[in-house]
């Protein structure tokens, strides 16, 4: 499209807008009919730790997707002389799990309680065993039957549940509504009806009985929506709410909200059976769409869905970037303290670069990204940690090894599950995200930590707020009956260019040395945990 085109597309409504909450940006991505990205916007956030819950206030929430419209707004002004007016769809997305809680009249009535908490280890363990499914501490559930377990004053008025994605739509569209991939982190689902189980939500409230709650579960969980359904438009109220300046139209069909999840499974055409991808930022976690079920439960495995419901595992580590950007930071101080300016990107891919330079073995350092806690390794609370002997060999490609290691270290163990005891198969894996914007080096460290070949897209680096603007071109664009499947592979992908790199047997042997050694040291980090309060 030229730029003529372009601006006639925005000014007919016939672009389409994904909005994506992540953990440390709100994105916006506006794409024309041909699904190529044509404008974008961001807010910078992050999450505090009040009160020892991990949170962001409602006014956090539309302050940051505000000023993210305002600045893609800004961004189609310049590129096109076209003020955003009207759209042909829009779709929200944001972190997955976490837990909202509302009374009859709209009011929140405790903080968000977002996915990075690990307060549930009661209740996870408690309706694992009760369903004999997986239910992981950040799931929505989780965070409910434990504030049953704490008795907690608010439970009797609550009339709806629901994630940040569930959030922000409904007081857009006046909708309570999920897409069934982002449903399938709140409460399992049966992807035979694509919808919550039916069984087990009949457990969980035979297992609150006593309780006397004035409610049922299923009257407070939000609807249950498949990819291309219609999900409500958007309201006079809510155009108001994402556009302070009145001049976005209200009326715009919405897509079902989905979690961050199913949209970078959308941005990497990992939708099918034997594809999966592997996102990576603040947290990382891997997802694995499966041909068959999993021969048992395993507390490190999460069983969610595509947005069209197939059942696919996923592997979720709490922790990945965070340490090694704390770290790239501490070296930006130093560069500045010098008077050396160093843009952060470059610093990021020098440092990165270096990494490949280390030992086999990371000079036998050892280093625990944990920022908070993590699940799979059993810790509540994370304490960052960096451990050498005195015979280590501590120079910086060894020490920026040791970290990128580390920052898919538990992540690996999952994993491992899955290859190894489930012998799952997979024919690609696809890598989106932080780790992956260095060319070569994250996609190398992934390809020796699966031990399969990982390629990057060219539009990997859009992420999940272009995997949400595709799934509402899929319910704006599709035919009638067209799968997903066949709409991303035929409409969005087709001859789509990107880079894979298969594992050097070196670094898997390297990797797999490291792992032993991280496995041997948690005992270090347990000591840390409970020695520094």
């Amino acid at each position: 499209m030229d730029r003529k085109d372009i601006q006639s597309a925005i000014e007919s409504g016939k672009t389409v807008l994904g909005i994506e909450f992540g953990s440390t940006r709100i994105k916006a991505v506006l794409i024309g009919e041909d699904h190529a990205p044509l404008a974008s916007g961001s807010h910078e956030w992050e999450n505090r730790c009040e009160n020892g819950v991990w949170t962001y206030s409602l006014e956090d929430i539309w302050a940051g997707l505000q000023d993210c419209y305002l600045a893609l707004g800004k961004e189609i002004l310049e590129k096109y002389a076209a003020p955003l007016k009207t759209l042909g769809a829009i779709g929200f997305s944001g972190m997955m799990h976490g837990y909202m809680a509302f009374d009859k009249h709209g009011n929140l009535l405790v903080p968000f309680r977002t996915w990075r908490n690990t307060t549930t280890g009661q209740a996870s363990q408690e309706l694992t065993d009760l369903f004999q499914f997986n239910i992981p501490q950040r799931w929505s559930i989780a965070h409910l039957h434990q504030a049953i377990l704490n008795k907690e004053p608010h439970l009797r008025d609550i009339s709806h549940l629901t994630t940040l994605a569930g959030y922000v739509h409904w007081k857009l569209t006046g909708q309570k509504a999920l897409g069934v991939g982002e449903a399938s982190g709140m409460f399992p689902i049966d992807s035979s009806i694509n919808n919550y189980d039916a069984g087990m939500v009949e457990l969980f409230n035979e297992r609150i009985k006593a309780e006397n709650l004035p409610w049922k579960l299923q009257d407070i969980l939000p609807k249950v929506l498949a990819a291309g359904e219609a999900a409500g438009v958007l309201s006079e109220e809510g155009a108001r709410l994402l556009d302070p300046s009145g001049q976005l139209q209200a009326g715009i069909p919405l897509c079902a909200p989905e979690g961050d999840a199913g949209t970078g499974m959308v941005a990497t055409n990992s939708v099918a059976e034997r594809t999966g991808n592997v996102s990576t930022g603040t947290s990382v976690f891997a997802m694995i769409v499966l041909e068959k079920a999993l021969s048992k439960v395993y507390p490190e495995i999460d069983m969610v869905t595509t947005p069209t419901g197939k059942p696919v595992a996923m592997v979720h580590s709490n922790n990945c970037t965070s340490d090694l950007n704390a770290w790239v930071g501490l070296f930006r101080e130093f560069t500045n303290v010098l008077g050396v300016a160093v843009d952060p990107s470059r610093l990021f891919e020098m440092l990165y670069q270096k990494a490949l330079e280390g030992d086999a073995d990371c000079g036998d350092l050892l280093a625990y990204n944990y920022f908070s806690g993590e699940p799979i390794t059993h810790f509540e609370e994370g304490r960052p940690l960096f451990v050498r002997t005195p015979e280590s060999r501590f120079t910086l490609a060894n020490f920026m090894r040791v970290h990128l290691f580390s920052a898919l270290g538990t992540l690996k163990i999952g994993l491992d599950i899955l290859f190894e005891q489930e012998q799952v198969q997979i024919d690609q894996i696809l890598g989106h995200g932080g780790f992956f914007k260095t060319k070569d080096v994250g996609q190398r460290i992934m390809a020796a930590a699966m031990n399969v070949p990982v390629s990057v897209m060219e539009t990997a680096g859009e992420g999940g707020a272009w995997g949400i603007a595709l799934l509402a071109s899929y319910m704006l664009h599709k035919a009638t009956h067209e799968p997903l499947e066949a709409y991303l592979s035929s409409k969005v992908f087709m001859g789509e260019n990107g880079t894979t790199i298969a594992p050097d047997q070196g670094d898997v042997a390297s990797f797999t040395a490291f792992m032993e050694r991280y496995k041997k040291g948690l005992v270090i980090e347990r000591a840390a945990v409970d020695a520094l309060r």
